[in-house]
C-alpha cells in the first residue's frame, strides 16, 4: 500500500497541542483498498489531531459526495456524504485495535497510518439502500420505475360472504356476553 504512504502521521515530532490535516479523496484512494463501488468521489476529510502526553485524541469530519448507482432505478446520482469518527490513540505493550473509539500503537511507534480509518468512515457514511433524490420526490421519469408501476400488485376489494348459519352462532356469543 505504498499510496497510502500520504496518510501516515508522524507524531514523534509534534509538539503536545492541536494539529490540522487535511486529505482530498477520490476514487485512487478507493482502488488501494481494491473498493470499486463508486463511479466518482470527491471527498474533502479534515482530521483534528491533538496530541497529549499520554494519548491522541483525533476527530475525523468528512465531506463531500460519491456516484453511486441508485438500488431501485439503476440510474447514477451523487450521494452526499458527511461524516464524523472520534478516535482516542493511546499506548501499550502491542497493536491493539479491537474497540472501534480507541487504537493502541505499541510503545516504540513513530507514526501511524490514518487511511484505514478514513476508508471506514466514508464507506459507511453511504446508506445501505441507495435511493435517487428524484425517486424520493416522485420527479423521476425511467423504464425501471415505469414498468414497477406497471407491475404493482392492485388490491381488489372483495365483500367476504359467510354462511348465514355461522353468523347464528356468532351472534350466541355476543349475546352470552352481555
Amino acid at each position: 500500500m505504498r499510496e497510502l504512504k500520504d496518510y501516515n502521521i508522524q507524531f514523534v515530532g509534534l509538539k503536545e497541542g492541536k494539529h490540522q490535516f487535511d486529505y482530498s479523496i477520490d476514487n485512487k484512494f478507493f482502488e488501494a483498498f481494491s473498493y470499486d463501488e463508486f463511479n466518482s468521489s470527491s471527498i474533502k476529510v479534515s482530521l483534528t489531531f491533538v496530541k497529549k502526553s499520554t494519548l491522541f485524541e483525533l476527530v475525523f469530519l468528512a465531506e463531500g459526495t460519491v456516484e453511486v448507482p441508485c438500488d431501485v432505478t439503476n440510474e447514477l446520482y451523487h450521494q452526499e456524504i458527511d461524516s464524523e469518527l472520534p478516535l482516542v490513540v493511546k499506548f501499550g505493550p502491542e497493536f491493539n485495535d479491537d474497540n472501534e473509539e480507541i487504537l493502541i500503537l505499541p510503545h516504540e511507534a513513530y507514526e501511524f497510518n490514518v487511511a484505514q480509518f478514513i476508508y471506514e468512515m466514508i464507506v459507511l457514511a453511504v446508506p445501505n439502500k441507495r435511493v435517487h433524490p428524484k425517486v424520493i420526490d416522485g420527479t423521476m421519469e425511467s423504464e425501471a420505475l415505469n414498468k414497477l408501476k406497471e407491475l404493482e400488485i392492485k388490491k381488489v376489494k372483495t365483500v367476504e360472504s359467510t354462511d348465514p348459519r355461522w353468523d347464528k352462532l356468532k351472534n350466541l356469543i355476543t349475546e352470552k356476553k352481555t
